[in-house]
């Protein structure tokens, strides 16, 4: 059975260390899907189209990873997709907890799927994309905090 794991975010934008934790997944399975969920409570910066454009292109010479878009409950995605793992990375503390939280209510909700976490290397720790997008927003260099080959333009 093929081993594919969602990435599931927001991603406006993608990060390094979003990149980072892609990179070190792959050799762990068949297929990553980066998968764009809709969450209500945050307003974004780029568009969708504009966010899943940005992602296809910087991962188009990887056959293992592609990129989708969903608007159901991340599990029913995973469900749908035939996904058995989530991936997410862990940057601190506060970010287990809030993980883990989800992590177990996923998996009440579908036993099947399981969440792998991957810590954040050090030098991407306090790196997020509520930071990258207020220094889109006030004109700052990005340059340091996203992927070389991600075009935000």
């Amino acid at each position: 059975m093929e081993k594919i794991a969602v990435f599931p975010g927001s991603f406006d934008p993608f990060t390094r260390g979003h990149e980072n934790i892609i990179l070190r997944a792959l050799p762990l399975f068949d297929r990553i899907i980066i998968a764009i969920g809709e969450n209500s409570e945050k307003k974004n910066f780029f568009p969708l189209n504009k966010r899943i454009q940005m992602i296809r292109k910087l991962y188009e010479g990887h056959s293992k990873v592609t990129v989708d878009h969903y608007q159901e409950l991340t599990v029913e995605y995973c469900r749908q997709v035939g996904a058995r793992f989530l991936l997410r990375g862990l940057r601190t503390a506060a970010d287990f907890e809030f993980e883990r939280a989800i992590a177990q209510v996923n998996l009440m909700m579908n036993p099947e799927v399981e969440t792998i976490f991957l810590l954040s290397r050090p030098e991407y720790s306090s790196m997020n994309s509520t930071l990258v997008r207020e220094i889109l927003r006030y004109g700052g260099d990005v340059s340091p905090f996203i992927p070389e080959n991600l075009d935000i333009g």
